[in-house]
């Protein structure tokens, strides 16, 4: 059993960063850690994951370039870097850990999901 607790949401202009962070109760090694986030009427997407065993990395289209996944393997922490945020970015962000070997995105294979941390971007 893992648990998972976001943390570092907040309310930003756009342009603007924040880093959030995702603490578990266990070390992650051998787990894929991804980020989610649902934005209210929409369905819950993958935004970032990584994959702890080899720092493989996956990123949705629409934040490539601005997001960076990483992870502090002591700290037992993922973190999500996200820079030039738009109001677009607006959501409940997630953190869920798979058991499993590869980087991947579909939410079917984790496992482990966090409470949430809110994204608020203003324009």
């Amino acid at each position: 059993q893992v648990t998972l607790v976001e943390s570092g949401g907040g309310s930003v202009q756009a342009g603007g960063s924040l880093r959030l962070s995702c603490v578990a109760s266990a070390n992650l090694q051998g787990y894929c850690v991804g980020w989610f986030r649902q934005a209210p009427g929409k369905e819950r997407e993958a935004v970032a994951s990584i994959y702890t065993s080899d720092n493989s990395t996956y990123y949705t289209d629409s934040v490539k370039g601005r997001f960076t996944i990483s992870q502090d393997n002591v700290k037992h922490t993922v973190y999500l870097q996200m820079n030039s945020l738009n109001p677009e970015d607006t959501a409940m962000y997630y953190c869920a850990a798979a058991l499993w070997p590869a980087v991947v995105a579909d939410e079917g294979y984790f496992d482990y999901w966090g409470q949430g941390t809110q994204v608020t971007v203003s324009s």
